[in-house]
Protein backbone atom coordinates (compact mmCIF):
# COMPACT_ATOMS: atom_id res chain seq x y z
CA UNK A 1 0.00 0.00 0.00
CA UNK A 2 1.51 3.34 -1.07
CA UNK A 3 1.75 6.23 1.39
CA UNK A 4 -0.36 9.24 0.27
CA UNK A 5 1.57 12.35 -0.72
CA UNK A 6 0.73 15.02 1.95
CA UNK A 7 0.99 17.83 -0.58
CA UNK A 8 -1.45 16.12 -2.97
CA UNK A 9 -3.81 15.42 -0.06
CA UNK A 10 -3.86 19.11 0.86
CA UNK A 11 -4.61 20.14 -2.72
CA UNK A 12 -7.36 17.53 -2.94
CA UNK A 13 -8.92 18.83 0.30
CA UNK A 14 -8.80 22.40 -1.02
CA UNK A 15 -10.19 21.70 -4.49
CA UNK A 16 -12.67 18.92 -3.75
CA UNK A 17 -13.65 15.82 -5.72
CA UNK A 18 -13.02 17.30 -9.22
CA UNK A 19 -9.26 17.25 -8.46
CA UNK A 20 -9.12 13.48 -7.86
CA UNK A 21 -8.07 12.69 -11.42
CA UNK A 22 -4.79 14.48 -10.65
CA UNK A 23 -4.33 13.86 -6.93
CA UNK A 24 -5.88 10.45 -6.45
CA UNK A 25 -8.64 9.51 -4.00
CA UNK A 26 -8.44 10.31 -0.32
CA UNK A 27 -8.22 7.59 2.30
CA UNK A 28 -8.95 7.27 6.02
CA UNK A 29 -8.95 10.45 8.10
CA UNK A 30 -8.26 12.60 5.03
CA UNK A 31 -11.49 11.32 3.45
CA UNK A 32 -13.36 12.10 6.69
CA UNK A 33 -11.95 15.65 6.69
CA UNK A 34 -13.08 16.07 3.09
CA UNK A 35 -16.59 14.97 4.01
CA UNK A 36 -16.69 17.58 6.79
CA UNK A 37 -15.41 20.31 4.47
CA UNK A 38 -17.92 19.31 1.79
CA UNK A 39 -20.80 19.57 4.27
CA UNK A 40 -19.96 23.25 4.71
CA UNK A 41 -18.28 24.50 1.53
CA UNK A 42 -20.40 22.39 -0.80
CA UNK A 43 -23.07 25.06 -0.22
CA UNK A 44 -20.92 27.70 -1.92
CA UNK A 45 -22.58 28.53 -5.25
CA UNK A 46 -19.48 30.30 -6.57
CA UNK A 47 -17.27 27.25 -5.97
CA UNK A 48 -19.93 25.07 -7.54
CA UNK A 49 -20.11 27.20 -10.69
CA UNK A 50 -16.32 27.06 -11.03
CA UNK A 51 -16.30 23.31 -10.51
CA UNK A 52 -13.95 23.55 -7.55
CA UNK A 53 -16.07 21.65 -5.02
CA UNK A 54 -19.16 19.54 -5.56
CA UNK A 55 -22.23 20.06 -3.37
CA UNK A 56 -22.83 17.42 -0.65
CA UNK A 57 -25.68 15.84 -2.64
CA UNK A 58 -23.36 14.87 -5.52
CA UNK A 59 -20.45 13.30 -3.63
CA UNK A 60 -19.04 10.18 -5.20
CA UNK A 61 -20.95 7.19 -3.88
CA UNK A 62 -23.78 9.34 -2.52
CA UNK A 63 -27.44 8.57 -3.05
CA UNK A 64 -28.99 11.89 -2.10
CA UNK A 65 -28.67 14.95 0.11
CA UNK A 66 -26.37 14.60 3.09
CA UNK A 67 -28.16 13.56 6.28
CA UNK A 68 -25.37 14.88 8.51
CA UNK A 69 -26.76 17.27 11.14
CA UNK A 70 -25.02 20.30 12.59
CA UNK A 71 -24.39 18.32 15.79
CA UNK A 72 -22.73 15.48 13.84
CA UNK A 73 -20.66 17.94 11.83
CA UNK A 74 -19.42 19.75 14.97
CA UNK A 75 -18.45 16.44 16.55
CA UNK A 76 -16.56 15.51 13.37
CA UNK A 77 -14.59 18.73 12.98
CA UNK A 78 -13.59 18.76 16.66
CA UNK A 79 -12.21 15.26 16.15
CA UNK A 80 -10.55 15.85 12.78
CA UNK A 81 -9.09 19.37 12.87
CA UNK A 82 -6.90 21.50 15.18
CA UNK A 83 -8.56 24.17 17.32
CA UNK A 84 -7.63 27.08 15.00
CA UNK A 85 -9.23 25.32 12.01
CA UNK A 86 -12.33 24.43 14.05
CA UNK A 87 -12.82 28.10 14.96
CA UNK A 88 -12.49 29.11 11.28
CA UNK A 89 -14.98 26.46 10.14
CA UNK A 90 -17.49 27.48 12.82
CA UNK A 91 -17.09 31.15 11.90
CA UNK A 92 -17.68 30.42 8.21
CA UNK A 93 -20.72 28.28 9.04
CA UNK A 94 -22.37 31.15 10.91
CA UNK A 95 -21.11 34.26 9.13
CA UNK A 96 -20.76 33.04 5.53
CA UNK A 97 -23.45 30.38 5.21
CA UNK A 98 -25.96 31.40 7.88
CA UNK A 99 -26.32 27.94 9.44
CA UNK A 100 -28.55 29.12 12.27
CA UNK A 101 -28.76 25.68 13.92
CA UNK A 102 -25.38 26.46 15.49
CA UNK A 103 -26.96 29.37 17.38
CA UNK A 104 -30.50 28.10 17.98
CA UNK A 105 -30.00 24.49 19.10
CA UNK A 106 -28.79 24.12 22.73
CA UNK A 107 -27.15 20.77 21.93
CA UNK A 108 -25.17 22.36 19.12
CA UNK A 109 -24.22 25.39 21.20
CA UNK A 110 -22.88 23.08 23.89
CA UNK A 111 -20.38 21.70 21.36
CA UNK A 112 -19.30 24.98 19.75
CA UNK A 113 -15.77 26.17 20.45
CA UNK A 114 -16.02 29.55 22.24
CA UNK A 115 -14.47 32.20 20.01
CA UNK A 116 -14.89 35.87 19.21
CA UNK A 117 -16.65 34.96 15.97
CA UNK A 118 -19.19 32.90 17.92
CA UNK A 119 -19.61 35.70 20.46
CA UNK A 120 -20.29 38.23 17.67
CA UNK A 121 -22.86 35.84 16.20
CA UNK A 122 -24.54 35.40 19.59
CA UNK A 123 -24.80 39.16 20.05
CA UNK A 124 -26.40 39.56 16.63
CA UNK A 125 -29.00 36.81 17.09
CA UNK A 126 -29.71 36.59 20.83
CA UNK A 127 -32.97 38.49 20.42
CA UNK A 128 -34.22 35.43 18.47
CA UNK A 129 -33.22 32.93 21.19
CA UNK A 130 -35.54 31.36 23.71
CA UNK A 131 -34.43 31.22 27.39
CA UNK A 132 -32.98 27.70 27.04
CA UNK A 133 -30.84 28.71 24.07
CA UNK A 134 -29.78 31.94 25.79
CA UNK A 135 -28.54 29.94 28.77
CA UNK A 136 -26.42 27.80 26.44
CA UNK A 137 -25.17 30.88 24.59
CA UNK A 138 -24.06 32.47 27.86
CA UNK A 139 -21.33 29.82 28.11
CA UNK A 140 -19.75 31.24 24.95
CA UNK A 141 -20.05 34.82 26.20
CA UNK A 142 -18.47 33.96 29.56
CA UNK A 143 -15.60 31.97 28.04
CA UNK A 144 -14.63 34.61 25.48
CA UNK A 145 -14.93 37.50 27.95
CA UNK A 146 -12.80 35.61 30.48
CA UNK A 147 -10.12 35.01 27.83
CA UNK A 148 -10.14 38.65 26.72
CA UNK A 149 -9.93 39.89 30.31
CA UNK A 150 -6.99 37.59 31.06
CA UNK A 151 -5.12 38.89 28.01
CA UNK A 152 -5.98 42.58 28.39
CA UNK A 153 -5.60 43.08 32.15
CA UNK A 154 -1.79 42.64 32.13
CA UNK A 155 -1.53 45.26 29.35
CA UNK A 156 -3.66 47.71 31.33
CA UNK A 157 -1.72 46.95 34.51
CA UNK A 158 1.60 47.62 32.75
CA UNK A 159 0.27 50.84 31.25
CA UNK A 160 -0.88 52.19 34.62
CA UNK A 161 2.06 50.92 36.67
CA UNK A 162 4.30 53.63 35.25
CA UNK A 163 7.87 53.39 34.05
CA UNK A 164 10.80 53.20 36.43
CA UNK A 165 12.80 56.36 36.97
CA UNK A 166 16.43 56.71 38.00
CA UNK A 167 15.50 58.25 41.33
CA UNK A 168 15.71 55.93 44.35
CA UNK A 169 12.62 55.12 46.38
CA UNK A 170 12.22 54.50 50.09
CA UNK A 171 9.13 52.42 49.45
CA UNK A 172 10.24 48.74 49.56
CA UNK A 173 8.17 47.12 46.79
CA UNK A 174 9.42 43.87 45.26
CA UNK A 175 8.48 44.96 41.73
CA UNK A 176 10.74 48.03 42.10
CA UNK A 177 13.81 46.18 43.44
CA UNK A 178 17.02 47.69 41.98
CA UNK A 179 19.34 44.71 41.61
CA UNK A 180 22.41 46.57 40.28
CA UNK A 181 22.30 49.37 42.86
CA UNK A 182 21.80 46.86 45.67
CA UNK A 183 24.85 44.81 44.62
CA UNK A 184 27.07 47.91 44.31
CA UNK A 185 26.00 49.25 47.71
CA UNK A 186 26.65 45.95 49.51
CA UNK A 187 29.89 44.73 47.93
CA UNK A 188 31.69 45.52 51.18
CA UNK A 189 29.71 42.73 52.80
CA UNK A 190 30.87 40.04 50.38
CA UNK A 191 31.82 36.77 52.12
CA UNK A 192 34.37 34.96 49.92
CA UNK A 193 34.26 31.72 51.93
CA UNK A 194 30.52 31.34 51.40
CA UNK A 195 30.55 33.17 48.04
CA UNK A 196 27.61 35.37 48.91
CA UNK A 197 26.80 39.01 49.66
CA UNK A 198 24.96 40.01 52.79
CA UNK A 199 22.32 42.57 51.88
CA UNK A 200 22.32 45.19 54.61
CA UNK A 201 20.57 47.89 52.58
CA UNK A 202 18.37 46.99 49.57
CA UNK A 203 17.73 49.66 46.94
CA UNK A 204 14.51 50.31 45.05
CA UNK A 205 13.48 52.34 42.00
CA UNK A 206 10.83 55.02 42.17
CA UNK A 207 8.01 55.28 39.63
CA UNK A 208 7.30 58.19 37.34
CA UNK A 209 3.59 58.13 38.23
CA UNK A 210 3.15 58.77 41.94
CA UNK A 211 0.24 61.18 42.43
CA UNK A 212 -2.73 60.83 40.07
CA UNK A 213 -5.36 63.51 39.70
CA UNK A 214 -8.90 62.46 38.85
CA UNK A 215 -9.57 61.95 35.12
CA UNK A 216 -12.67 60.84 33.25
CA UNK A 217 -12.86 58.41 30.34
CA UNK A 218 -16.17 58.49 28.45
CA UNK A 219 -16.45 55.58 25.99
CA UNK A 220 -19.26 56.14 23.46
CA UNK A 221 -19.78 52.89 21.53
CA UNK A 222 -21.81 52.49 18.35
CA UNK A 223 -23.94 49.33 18.72
CA UNK A 224 -25.09 49.07 15.10
CA UNK A 225 -24.82 45.57 13.66
CA UNK A 226 -21.46 46.09 11.95
CA UNK A 227 -19.77 47.17 15.20
CA UNK A 228 -20.12 43.90 17.17
CA UNK A 229 -16.36 43.48 17.58
CA UNK A 230 -15.96 47.02 18.86
CA UNK A 231 -18.81 46.58 21.38
CA UNK A 232 -17.16 43.43 22.75
CA UNK A 233 -13.73 44.97 23.14
CA UNK A 234 -15.09 48.25 24.49
CA UNK A 235 -16.98 46.39 27.21
CA UNK A 236 -13.90 44.39 28.18
CA UNK A 237 -11.65 47.46 28.06
CA UNK A 238 -14.04 49.42 30.28
CA UNK A 239 -14.12 46.53 32.76
CA UNK A 240 -10.30 46.51 32.91
CA UNK A 241 -10.16 50.28 33.44
CA UNK A 242 -12.96 50.27 36.02
CA UNK A 243 -11.92 51.40 39.51
CA UNK A 244 -8.32 52.17 38.51
CA UNK A 245 -6.87 54.94 40.70
CA UNK A 246 -7.22 58.38 39.19
CA UNK A 247 -9.73 57.32 36.53
CA UNK A 248 -13.53 57.44 36.39
CA UNK A 249 -14.84 55.36 33.49
CA UNK A 250 -18.21 55.72 31.73
CA UNK A 251 -19.54 53.36 29.05
CA UNK A 252 -22.38 54.50 26.81
CA UNK A 253 -23.88 52.47 23.95
CA UNK A 254 -25.89 54.11 21.19
CA UNK A 255 -27.78 53.62 17.96
CA UNK A 256 -30.62 56.12 17.49
CA UNK A 257 -31.09 55.90 21.27
CA UNK A 258 -28.47 56.37 24.00
CA UNK A 259 -28.08 53.85 26.84
CA UNK A 260 -25.71 54.54 29.75
CA UNK A 261 -24.19 51.18 30.76
CA UNK A 262 -21.76 52.53 33.36
CA UNK A 263 -23.51 50.77 36.24
CA UNK A 264 -22.89 47.39 34.52
CA UNK A 265 -19.25 47.91 33.52
CA UNK A 266 -17.91 45.71 36.32
CA UNK A 267 -19.73 42.69 34.81
CA UNK A 268 -19.01 42.64 31.06
CA UNK A 269 -20.88 39.35 30.58
CA UNK A 270 -24.17 40.82 31.82
CA UNK A 271 -23.41 44.01 29.91
CA UNK A 272 -22.97 42.17 26.61
CA UNK A 273 -26.03 40.00 27.19
CA UNK A 274 -28.02 43.22 27.54
CA UNK A 275 -26.65 44.99 24.45
CA UNK A 276 -28.92 44.95 21.40
CA UNK A 277 -27.05 45.29 18.11
CA UNK A 278 -28.72 46.83 15.08
CA UNK A 279 -30.79 49.85 14.23
CA UNK A 280 -29.75 53.27 12.96
CA UNK A 281 -26.99 55.55 14.17
CA UNK A 282 -27.24 58.98 15.79
CA UNK A 283 -23.67 59.80 16.79
CA UNK A 284 -24.44 63.47 17.42
CA UNK A 285 -26.99 62.57 20.07
CA UNK A 286 -24.53 60.22 21.81
CA UNK A 287 -21.70 62.80 21.82
CA UNK A 288 -24.07 65.43 23.21
CA UNK A 289 -24.95 63.00 26.03
CA UNK A 290 -21.27 62.24 26.63
CA UNK A 291 -20.43 65.94 26.81
CA UNK A 292 -22.99 66.27 29.59
CA UNK A 293 -21.08 63.67 31.65
CA UNK A 294 -17.86 65.67 31.65
CA UNK A 295 -17.04 67.26 35.03
CA UNK A 296 -13.65 68.83 34.29
CA UNK A 297 -13.11 69.32 30.53
CA UNK A 298 -9.32 69.55 30.86
CA UNK A 299 -9.20 66.17 32.56
CA UNK A 300 -11.60 64.30 30.31
CA UNK A 301 -11.08 61.86 27.43
CA UNK A 302 -14.09 61.24 25.20
CA UNK A 303 -13.58 58.23 22.90
CA UNK A 304 -16.16 57.71 20.13
CA UNK A 305 -16.08 54.15 18.76
CA UNK A 306 -18.01 54.06 15.49
CA UNK A 307 -17.84 53.62 11.72
CA UNK A 308 -18.95 57.28 11.54
CA UNK A 309 -21.74 56.69 9.04
CA UNK A 310 -23.98 59.27 10.68
CA UNK A 311 -27.73 58.83 10.50
CA UNK A 312 -28.35 61.92 12.64
CA UNK A 313 -27.15 65.49 12.21
CA UNK A 314 -23.48 65.60 11.09
CA UNK A 315 -23.31 69.39 11.60
CA UNK A 316 -24.44 69.02 15.21
CA UNK A 317 -21.88 66.24 15.69
CA UNK A 318 -18.97 68.32 14.39
CA UNK A 319 -20.13 71.35 16.38
CA UNK A 320 -20.33 69.34 19.64
CA UNK A 321 -16.91 67.77 19.09
CA UNK A 322 -15.37 71.16 18.36
CA UNK A 323 -16.94 72.53 21.55
CA UNK A 324 -15.43 69.72 23.63
CA UNK A 325 -11.99 70.30 22.12
CA UNK A 326 -12.16 74.05 22.66
CA UNK A 327 -13.04 73.45 26.34
CA UNK A 328 -9.86 71.39 26.69
CA UNK A 329 -11.19 67.83 26.48
CA UNK A 330 -9.35 65.15 24.52
CA UNK A 331 -11.67 63.65 21.89
CA UNK A 332 -10.69 60.45 20.07
CA UNK A 333 -12.56 59.08 17.07
CA UNK A 334 -11.83 55.34 16.97
CA UNK A 335 -12.87 53.52 13.82
CA UNK A 336 -12.23 50.13 15.41
CA UNK A 337 -11.52 48.84 18.88
CA UNK A 338 -10.68 45.21 18.32
CA UNK A 339 -7.46 43.24 18.01
CA UNK A 340 -7.35 43.62 14.24
CA UNK A 341 -7.95 47.38 14.45
CA UNK A 342 -9.13 47.45 10.84
CA UNK A 343 -10.20 51.07 10.14
CA UNK A 344 -13.38 50.97 8.03
CA UNK A 345 -15.29 54.24 8.37
CA UNK A 346 -16.82 57.26 6.61
CA UNK A 347 -13.65 59.13 5.72
CA UNK A 348 -15.50 62.29 4.69
CA UNK A 349 -17.12 62.82 8.09
CA UNK A 350 -13.98 61.60 9.85
CA UNK A 351 -11.99 64.29 8.03
CA UNK A 352 -14.35 66.98 9.31
CA UNK A 353 -14.01 65.64 12.87
CA UNK A 354 -10.23 65.67 12.56
CA UNK A 355 -10.37 69.30 11.42
CA UNK A 356 -12.44 70.02 14.54
CA UNK A 357 -9.53 68.74 16.65
CA UNK A 358 -10.45 65.08 17.21
CA UNK A 359 -7.80 62.61 15.95
CA UNK A 360 -9.26 59.77 13.88
CA UNK A 361 -7.77 56.29 13.66
CA UNK A 362 -7.79 52.81 15.15
CA UNK A 363 -6.53 51.61 18.52
CA UNK A 364 -6.35 48.17 20.04
CA UNK A 365 -7.65 47.97 23.63
CA UNK A 366 -4.08 47.81 24.92
CA UNK A 367 -3.02 50.91 23.02
CA UNK A 368 -6.08 52.81 24.28
CA UNK A 369 -5.11 51.86 27.85
CA UNK A 370 -1.57 53.15 27.23
CA UNK A 371 -2.93 56.42 25.83
CA UNK A 372 -5.22 56.92 28.83
CA UNK A 373 -2.40 56.04 31.24
CA UNK A 374 -0.10 58.61 29.62
CA UNK A 375 -2.77 61.30 29.99
CA UNK A 376 -3.67 60.40 33.57
CA UNK A 377 -0.05 60.22 34.65
CA UNK A 378 0.93 63.70 33.47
Amino acid sequence: MTTPDPALERWRLILGAPAERCTGALQGSAAARDTALDWLYGRDEDLRRRGVRRPPSSRAGGTGPSQVTAVDWLDDIHRLFPKETVERLERDAVESYGIQEILTDPDVLARVEPSQAMLRAVLRTKHLMNPQVLAAARRIVEAVVRDLLERLRPEVRRAFTGSRSRRPSRLPLARDFDFRATIRANLAHYQPEERRILIRRPHFHSRTQRHLEQWQLVLLVDQSGSMAGSVIHSAVTAACLWSLPGLKTHLVAFDTEVVDLTSEVSDPVELLMGVQLGGGTDIARAVHYGAGLVDNPRRAIVAIVSDFYEGGDPYRLVRTVRGLVEQGSTVLCLAALDEAADPVYDRSLAGRLAEAGAPVGAMTPGRLAEFVAEKVGR
